[in-house]
C-alpha cells in the first residue's frame, strides 16, 4: 500500500464536517434524551445530506465523516454510523422494492435503520445464532416464521425497521443463515431498552412467530452470514475512524490544557514526563489514522485481504484511543472527571468500540486466521 495521504478537498471537506458539527449538530445533541433516538439530529443529517452520504460514497469518506464528526459531536457521529449499518445490507442486497421505500427515507433521516445480529448466546460468534427462520406453509408464498430473541441492537426498541439475521437451515452453522428486511410493526415483534453506558439506544427483540416471506428476504437464502460478514467489513474500519475522531478530540485537548496550566513554576508541557506523554498520544494517534485510511482505501479497491486489514484497523485505532482518551484524562486531573466536561463524556464514550462489531479479542483472531490462510495458500502454490 502507498504512503497515505489526503487530497486537499478532502481537508477541506473533513474542516467543514467538523464545524458544520460543532455549529448545528452539537446544539441537536445536546438537546436529546439519552437512550433515546434523536430524530431531531438524524433529520437535520438527513438535510445536510450526509445520510444520503452513506449510500454514494465509499469505505474511505465514510471513514472521513465519522472521525471528523467525532471530533465535534459523538452523537451525530453514532447516528450517522447506526443509519448506515443497518441499511447497508439494504442498499447492497436488497431488491428495488425494498430499496425504493427504505433508503430515501433512511437518507432523509425519518426512518430509523438497526443491524440486529447479536443474540443472548451468539454476540461475536455471529455463526452461532439461533434465531430461527421455520418454514411457514400458510398462504400462496413461501414464507416462515422467525422465532426467538436479539440482544445489544443499537437503535431497538426504536428503530422502523431491522436488518434481522436468522437461521434457516440448522445445523449448517454460518451457511444455514439468511438475512431479513422486517419492518418494526411485524405482528410478533416486540421490544425491551437495556439500560448501558450508551447514550443511544440499545435493546433486545423477542420474535414470537413474526411472519416473513420471500419478498423480505436481503440478499439469497443460507448467504446471510456473507451480507453480515460483507457489512463489518465495510464498517470496522470507520469504527476505528470514529475511535481515532475521540483520540484526536483528546489530544487537542491535552495540548491546549498542558500548555496553558501552570504547575511547579511552569507550565506541565515543561515537564519532561508530561512532553513525552503527549507526544505518545500524537504518534498512537497518527499510526491508527494511517491504518485505518489505508484499510479503507483497500476495501475501495478491492484489494485482497480486506478482513485482515479492516479487523487490524478496527483493533488498533479503538485499543488507541482507549489509551488516549485515558492518558488525556490524567494530565487533566479531576477537573476532567467533572460531569460535562469533553473528556468525561469521551471517557464514557471510548469502552464501547472495543466490544461492538466484533471484540477485540475477535479481531485479533480474524487476523490470525487470515495470516494462517494466506501462509497455506503460499505454501500450496
Amino acid at each position: 500500500m502507498p504512503a497515505f495521504s489526503l487530497e486537499p478537498e478532502q481537508t477541506a471537506w473533513c474542516a467543514e464536517l467538523r464545524a458544520l458539527a460543532a455549529a448545528r449538530l452539537r446544539p441537536l445533541a445536546d438537546r436529546g434524551e439519552p437512550g433515546h433516538v434523536n430524530r431531531p439530529l438524524l433529520a437535520e443529517l438527513g438535510r445536510l445530506g450526509l445520510l444520503e452520504r452513506l449510500f454514494t460514497s465509499g469505505a474511505l469518506d465514510l471513514c472521513l465523516m465519522r472521525e471528523s464528526l467525532a471530533q465535534a459531536c459523538t452523537e451525530a457521529e453514532t447516528a450517522l454510523a447506526l443509519q448506515g449499518l443497518g441499511a447497508h445490507p439494504v442498499h447492497a442486497h436488497g431488491s428495488p422494492a425494498q430499496r425504493g421505500h427504505w433508503l430515501p427515507k433512511v437518507a432523509a433521516g425519518s426512518a430509523v435503520a438497526a443491524f440486529a445480529l447479536s443474540e443472548p448466546g451468539a454476540g461475536s460468534d455471529a455463526a452461532a445464532l439461533s434465531l430461527a427462520a421455520q418454514p411457514d406453509g400458510t398462504g400462496g408464498t413461501r414464507g416462515w416464521r422467525l422465532t426467538g430473541e436479539k440482544c445489544w441492537i443499537s437503535n431497538a426498541p426504536e428503530a422502523d425497521f431491522y436488518t434481522v439475521f436468522a437461521r434457516t437451515t440448522p445445523g449448517a452453522g454460518a451457511r444455514g443463515v439468511t438475512a431479513f428486511l422486517v419492518p418494526a410493526d411485524r405482528p410478533g415483534l416486540t421490544g425491551t431498552a437495556l439500560e448501558m453506558l450508551s447514550p443511544h439506544p440499545i435493546g433486545a427483540l423477542a420474535f414470537d412467530a413474526v411472519p416473513v416471506t420471500a419478498d423480505d428476504v436481503l440478499g439469497e437464502r443460507d448467504r446471510g452470514f456473507a451480507v453480515a460478514m460483507g457489512t463489518l467489513n465495510l464498517f470496522r474500519p470507520s469504527v476505528g475512524a470514529f475511535a481515532v475522531g475521540m483520540a484526536q478530540a483528546a489530544l487537542e485537548a491535552t495540548v491546549d490544557h498542558t500548555r496553558r496550566r501552570q504547575a511547579f513554576r511552569g507550565t506541565l508541557k515543561d515537564l519532561q514526563a508530561v512532553a513525552h506523554q503527549v507526544a505518545e498520544m500524537a504518534l498512537r494517534t497518527e499510526a491508527a489514522r494511517l491504518m485505518v485510511y489505508a484499510a479503507a482505501t483497500a476495501y475501495d479497491q478491492g484489494a485482497p485481504g480486506v478482513p485482515g486489514r479492516a479487523a487490524m484497523a478496527k483493533l488498533l485505532a479503538t485499543e488507541t484511543a482507549q489509551y488516549v482518551v485515558d492518558a488525556a484524562v490524567q494530565l487533566h486531573g479531576a477537573r476532567a472527571l467533572r460531569r460535562g466536561h469533553l473528556l468525561e463524556h469521551l471517557y464514557r464514550e471510548v469502552r464501547a468500540p472495543r466490544v461492538y462489531e466484533g471484540a477485540s479479542e475477535v479481531q485479533r483472531g480474524i487476523i490470525a486466521k487470515e495470516l494462517y490462510a494466506t501462509a497455506h495458500d503460499q505454501e500450496a502454490r
